[in-house]
């Protein structure tokens, strides 16, 4: 066991914890994805940010190069 740990870079009680928590759901661990997003939607929302932010850096630098192209 604590070899495992050691090669997944976690302690013993989180193993177990694991171990613990895939027996109780049927040999699958549940989790909530990458970010731990309490739900799709909270997922959604965050990707849909990240997206609009970019596209607005993006639009920002598209107006500065009309900008110099102008003078």
């Amino acid at each position: 066991m604590r070899k495992c740990a050691d090669n997944l870079g976690s302690s013993q009680s989180a193993l177990k914890t694991w171990m613990k928590s895939a027996k109780e759901h049927e040999e699958s661990v549940p989790t909530r994805g990458s970010g731990n997003y309490a739900s799709d939607e909270a997922k959604e929302i965050v990707r849909l940010q990240r997206e609009l932010r970019d596209t607005k850096d993006a639009l920002e630098v598209l107006k500065k190069a009309i900008g110099i192209l102008e003078k």
